[in-house]
C-alpha cells in the first residue's frame, strides 16, 4: 500500500472519522475493501459519480471517502473529469485493466479468435481500447499480404477519424459525446477526415443505429476499415474489434461484406471478457 493510501487507511480507522460506522469498518482489511469498492464502483458506473454519491452508495462516511478518493487521485487510479463533475478511472486503473486483458490465459484465447478472423477475411484485425480522445491498439493479428498498413500494438489513433474510435464515440450518450468532441482539435489527416462537428455527429448517430462503424480513408489515405463493439457483461462497450485493408484489395463498398465474420468474432471476445 502506498504512503498516501496508508495514511488514509490510518485516518479511516480513527474513532472520530468512523463514528457509528460499526466495528467491522475499523480494520485495515476494511479500508482495503473500501478502496477496491470505490475503484470497482467508479469503473462500473454508467454516469460520473461524485465523492458524495460514492459515500451514499457504499455506506462510507464522507470524511473517510474524501480522504481515500484524494489518495487514489494522487496515485493516478482516479481522476476528476474535465468539467469537474464526477470521477473517472485514472491512467493507472486503465493500466491495470489492460494488464488483466493481457494476462496469458486470456491472451492466448483472444489471439486465437483474432487469428481465425484474420484468416477468414484475409486482412489485419485489431482490438483497441478507448483512452480519452484516442484509441490504443491493444492486440492484432497481421495479414500475410506484403502490402498492408502497419499499426503496431500500443499505437494511438484519434477517436474521430478511425472506425474503432467512431464506434466508441457512438456508444456514448449525446452529452458525453459532445463534451469529449468539444475538447478535441479536429485535425485533417486526409481529405476525407470529418472536420464538421455536425457531420461527425450525424455519422455517429448512424453508427449507433446500425451497430458498426466505418472508416472511408479518413485516417490514412488508401485504407478502409470496419469496427464493431466488444462488450462487457452489462452490454457496455469495453473495446472495439476492427479490420483494416488497403483500397487496392477491398473497396469501401465491399467492407461490409465481412460484417458477419467480424460480429461473430466480437461475440466470442465479449463472451471471453464476461467469463
Amino acid at each position: 500500500m502506498s504512503e498516501d493510501l496508508q495514511t488514509s487507511a490510518d485516518s479511516t480507522r480513527s474513532p472520530a472519522g468512523d463514528a457509528g460506522a460499526g466495528a467491522t469498518r475499523n480494520t485495515k482489511g476494511s479500508t482495503i475493501n473500501r478502496v477496491l469498492d470505490i475503484l470497482e464502483t467508479v469503473a462500473a458506473s454508467e454516469r460520473p459519480l461524485s465523492p458524495t454519491d460514492l459515500a451514499v452508495q457504499l455506506g462510507i462516511p464522507k470524511a473517510s471517502l474524501h480522504r481515500l478518493v484524494a489518495a487514489l487521485e494522487k496515485q493516478g487510479y482516479l481522476q476528476t473529469r474535465m468539467n469537474k463533475r464526477g470521477l473517472q478511472p485514472g491512467h493507472r486503473l486503465h493500466r491495470v485493466a489492460l494488464g488483466v486483458l493481457a494476462s496469458a490465459p486470456m491472451q492466448s484465447q483472444r489471439r486465437a479468435i483474432l487469428g481465425t478472423l484474420s484468416e477468414e477475411i484475409g486482412e489485419t484485425c485489431n482490438v483497441a481500447v478507448p483512452d480519452g480522445a484516442e484509441m490504443i491498439y491493444f492486440d492484432r493479428a497481421e495479414t500475410h499480404w506484403p502490402v498492408r498498413v502497419q499499426l503496431n500494438i500500443g499505437s494511438r489513433v484519434p477517436v474521430y477519424a478511425t472506425a474503432g474510435g467512431k464506434m466508441y464515440l457512438s456508444s456514448l450518450s449525446r452529452s458525453k459525446r459532445e463534451a469529449l468532441i468539444s475538447h478535441i482539435k479536429l485535425t485533417p489527416f486526409t481529405p476525407n477526415t470529418l472536420l464538421d462537428t455536425q457531420v461527425l455527429h450525424r455519422e455517429l448517430d448512424a453508427t449507433a443505429d446500425r451497430g458498426y462503424a466505418l472508416d472511408n480513408e479518413e485516417y490514412i489515405e488508401g485504407m478502409v476499415a470496419l469496427a464493431v463493439p466488444i462488450t462487457d457483461e452489462n452490454d457496455r462497450l469495453y473495446a472495439t474489434l476492427s479490420f483494416h485493408a488497403p483500397c487496392m484489395r477491398v473497396s469501401f463498398e465491399a467492407v461490409t461484406d465481412y460484417l458477419p465474420n467480424v460480429r461473430k468474432a466480437s461475440k466470442k471476445l465479449s463472451t471471453l471478457l464476461s467469463d
